[in-house]
């Protein structure tokens, strides 16, 4: 079992900047690849980034690209998302969740563990 806690979200006005942390406890957080979902109102959860295990590749959605940057810090069991030029679009809950198998899944249903969510409101 793994634990995760996001933080970081908040009100952001049309291009301003946010960074989300998730914090993980539980099972050793290194064997885990990391992802971060969002999901709109009314809208099916998607997927944003993703990245392998020792943070050698990352992935993200093509709405996201060229702003948004995952990373992580194994020693200190946190994953981040640095969302920079962020668009009215963007307002979601964001999720991280955990992947126990070969990790880069843009598929929510490849994740084992979720955290509760964290909101992002970006206006105009």
């Amino acid at each position: 079992q793994v634990q995760l806690v996001e933080s970081g979200g908040g009100l952001v006005q049309a291009g301003g900047s946010l960074r989300l942390s998730c914090a993980a406890s539980g099972r050793t957080f290194s064997i885990y690849a990391m992802g971060w979902f969002r999901q709109a109102p009314g809208k099916e959860r998607e997927f944003a980034a993703s990245i392998t295990r020792i943070g050698g590749s990352t992935r993200y959605a093509d709405s996201v690209k060229g702003r948004f940057t995952i990373a992580r810090d194994n020693a200190k069991n946190t994953v981040y998302l640095q969302m920079n030029s962020l668009k009215p679009e963007d307002t979601a809950v964001y999720y991280c969740a955990a992947d126990g198998g070969v990790g880069m899944s843009a598929t929510p249903d490849r994740y084992d563990y979720w955290g509760q969510g964290t909101q992002v409101t970006v206006s105009s």
